[in-house]
């Protein structure tokens, strides 16, 4: 399997690729009143607006150093309604990905209820790198809108369709 590496603070931590839409560069993050501290804020992407996750104030309580190699890994995931959407992670430190077998990722033993994505660990002779299963931020994160402007759904679910292959 190939996985994305990257750092929160001086905690090294990985990611499957075959979520990964993009790698971006930071840009200009649009705030959102009352949102949670971990989220860092919405963007324009390709005329669709994208949430993005500050993983590192997420799982470590402090925000992301701003860095030339801090950069925001947009993910697809699919929403309950079963339309395709995209949210980005900022994480620091993120320029390599490697292959790895499958057998290489573990369970730690330890499940955490508030922190579903968290518990396995790629392993690597000596080496444990914390693995974040992407697929379980969104439902843990609460993405999906709560409260939706017919209009601009329609508008984003044919953005998005459009993206797809």
């Amino acid at each position: 399997m190939l996985v994305l590496l990257f750092y929160l603070g001086d905690v090294m931590y990985s990611i499957r690729c075959d979520k990964v839409r993009e790698i971006a560069p930071m840009v200009n993050l649009k705030e959102l009143p009352h949102a949670p501290d971990y989220f860092a804020g919405l963007f324009n992407y390709r005329g669709m607006i994208v949430p993005v996750i500050d993983l590192r104030r997420l799982i470590q309580h402090q925000s992301c150093d701003i860095r030339l190699s801090t950069r925001i890994i947009l993910l697809d995931y699919v929403k309950p309604d079963n339309t395709p959407a995209i949210f980005g992670i900022m994480a620091e430190r993120v320029t390599e990905a490697v292959m790895k077998p499958l057998d290489a990722l573990i369970s730690s033993g330890i499940t955490m209820a508030n922190m579903p994505y968290l518990g396995s660990l790629l392993v690597d002779g000596n080496t444990m790198v914390q693995y974040i299963a992407v697929e379980a931020l969104p439902g843990a994160l609460n993405l999906s809108p709560t409260v939706e402007n017919d209009e601009a759904i329609t508008m984003n679910r044919r953005r998005t369709d459009s993206l797809l292959p």
